[in-house]
C-alpha cells in the first residue's frame, strides 16, 4: 500500500530486488586467492584438487575454508575447474513456469477404475502459473466431446487462457498428425493458441 501511493499503483506490479542490503558473509580476496593457491598445490601434487579436498586441506592448514559449495563456486568464477555439464545437479534443473494466470492452461485425461471394474476417464484442467484446479469432467471414455465440455466449463469460470497446452492424443489435440480436432478447433475460433508437448515426453503434461 505504501508503495502504491508513494510511486503508483503501476509500480507495486513491479518486481524489487531481493538483492541484499549487506552481505557479511561475502569472501574476501584474501580468501579466494588462498582457495586457488591451495587447489593448484593439490593438483601440482598429483592429489585429487576438488572443492572437497580443497576444503579439507584448507581446514588442516589452518586457514579459513569456505564451505564446499562456495569453493565450486570461486573455482568456476576464477576458471580453473574443467566445467562437466553432466556432473550438474539437480537443482540446476529449473523449474518452468508460464508467467501469469491464465497464459497457459494444461488439459489432461486419466483413466479410473471404479470399485466394480468398469472404467472412467478423468479430463483435468489446470492453469499453468498458479496450479489453480480450474476444472475437472468425468466421461466414459477420451472423447473429443467430453474435452471441450471441460473446456467450456473452465471457460464460464475464468475466461479463456492465451495458450491450452494438451498431449498429442486423437481427442485432445492430433494436429501433429495432420488433422484438426473438435477441441482444436473450438479454442482456435475463440482466439487460444492449441499447442502440444513433444511426443513420447509426457513430463510436459505432468503437473497435475
Amino acid at each position: 500500500r505504501a508503495r502504491a501511493l508513494a510511486d503508483g499503483p503501476a509500480a507495486v506490479l513491479e518486481p524489487r530486488s531481493r538483492r541484499p542490503r549487506s552481505s557479511p558473509s561475502t569472501l574476501s580476496e584474501e580468501v579466494m586467492d588462498q582457495a586457488v593457491q591451495v587447489r593448484a598445490a593439490l593438483e601440482a601434487s598429483g592429489l585429487d584438487h576438488g572443492p572437497i579436498s580443497v576444503h579439507e586441506r584448507m581446514k588442516t592448514m589452518g586457514l579459513a575454508a569456505p564451505s564446499v559449495a562456495s569453493l565450486a563456486r570461486i573455482f568456476r568464477e576464477r576458471g580453473v575447474a574443467r566445467v562437466e555439464p553432466r556432473k550438474r545437479p539437480r537443482a540446476a534443473w529449473r523449474r518452468f513456469v508460464y508467467p501469469a494466470p491464465n497464459a497457459c492452461w494444461q488439459l489432461d485425461a486419466t483413466q479410473y477404475v471404479l470399485t466394480r471394474g468398469r472404467t472412467c476417464v478423468i479430463f483435468q484442467l489446470q492453469d499453468d502459473h498458479s496450479r489453480l484446479a480450474i476444472a475437472s469432467h468425468v466421461a466414459s471414455g477420451e472423447t473429443a466431446e467430453a474435452a471441450v465440455a471441460v473446456f467450456i466449463k473452465g471457460a464460464a469460470l475464468y475466461g479463456v487462457p492465451q495458450r491450452l497446452l494438451t498431449d498429442n492424443g486423437a481427442a485432445l489435440n492430433p494436429s501433429r498428425r495432420g488433422h484438426r480436432g473438435k477441441l482444436f478447433d473450438h479454442v482456435t475460433a475463440l482466439g487460444v493458441e492449441a499447442i502440444t508437448g513433444k511426443p513420447y515426453r509426457p513430463t510436459t503434461q505432468g503437473k497435475n
